[in-house]
């Protein structure tokens, strides 16, 4: 496996599309292959821009990554695309929406779209993804879309995964409340109220620029811009506000600050999950099973048995 990994990396650095598929599978499925390809790839990575793209369903998150897409084409970049699609309660993968609605560019060397499944973690960000936009930053792309499935409260975690946060709505959503129980306010970068031919935009943008208004002071406050995104309108703009964002976040440090705050993150949540296998191994075996009949048959408290667990 060494072996073919070895490979598979030396052609995914030279840009080949079919390795870097192979690849983005290999860190999905983890283990030990997954850390392999890692160590090998994260010292060619820290140059792609990446941009998530979250809202609730149906704003048009979809359409609208169509659109940067073709906007990024247009200027002669190449850009890989992860849409992180939820899981499919029969099959287990993801249902493929976002890469049927793109199929535009299924042809174009240029751009690469992965659907990847959110396998049940309730954040709608599959716990590969960072892994996956290492990829596709090692292979040469300057930049990494990550769409997410709209989850609500929960959707601030693609601010730790994306150096651009764009939070999609539209006309008429919700009110001030559930924005800021969604927790929408601290996540966006950029808002974008797409949809913007329909009625209720200007009390949208009234809305959002009022509770802009009344957060706390920051260095950068988040533009509101308007999308039609069927149609491209507007798209130019919002990549503007990308590009002002992403020099303001250079400019002083603070782009280095938010990458070392996902890190550490990202870190965090891998100590977790290796925390959480071993809890796993130490909860089977006849050790675990003495104990469980000590705790039904009241001989013990459910506490003293699982500090006999630890302790051994």
């Amino acid at each position: 496996m060494n072996a073919t990994i070895d490979v598979l990396v030396s052609r995914a650095l030279a840009g080949e599309r079919q390795a870097v598929a192979k690849l983005i599978s290999i860190v999905e499925a983890g283990g030990g292959p997954a850390r392999d390809v890692i160590a090998m790839l994260h010292p060619h990575t820290g140059r792609a821009w990446s941009v998530g793209i979250t809202g609730a369903p149906g704003a048009g998150k979809s359409t609208l990554t169509d659109k940067i897409v073709m906007h990024i084409r247009e200027r002669g970049e190449r850009v890989g695309v992860l849409a992180v699609d939820p899981t499919s309660p029969f099959s287990g993968g993801a249902i493929l929406g976002d890469r049927v609605r793109m199929q535009g560019h299924a042809t174009d060397p240029g751009v690469f779209i992965r659907s990847m499944a959110t396998r049940g973690h309730l954040g709608g960000l599959a716990l590969a993804a960072p892994q996956a936009v290492r990829v596709l930053d090692a292979a040469g792309m300057p930049w990494v879309l990550i769409e997410t499935v709209g989850v609500g409260q929960v959707e601030v975690e693609v601010a730790a995964q994306a150096d651009t946060t764009i939070v999609v709505v539209n006309p008429g959503w919700g009110d001030a409340v559930q924005a800021a129980k969604a927790g929408l306010m601290e996540t966006a970068d950029l808002f974008v109220v797409n949809k913007a031919d329909r009625s209720g935009c200007e009390e949208t943008v009234s809305d959002l620029e009022g509770m802009l208004a009344l957060a706390c002071e920051q260095a950068w406050r988040p533009p509101v811009l308007l999308t039609v995104a069927t149609d491209g309108t507007g798209v130019s703009e919002l990549m503007e506000a990308v590009i002002r964002h992403r020099a303001h976040l250079e400019s002083d440090g603070r782009l280095a600050e938010r990458r070392e705050r996902r890190l550490r993150d990202e870190m965090r949540m891998i100590v977790a999950e290796r925390l959480h296998e071993r809890a796993g191994a130490l909860c089977t075996g006849d050790r675990f099973e003495t104990l469980l009949r000590a705790v039904s048959d009241r001989e013990r408290d459910p506490f003293a048995a699982v500090d006999l667990l630890l302790d051994r």
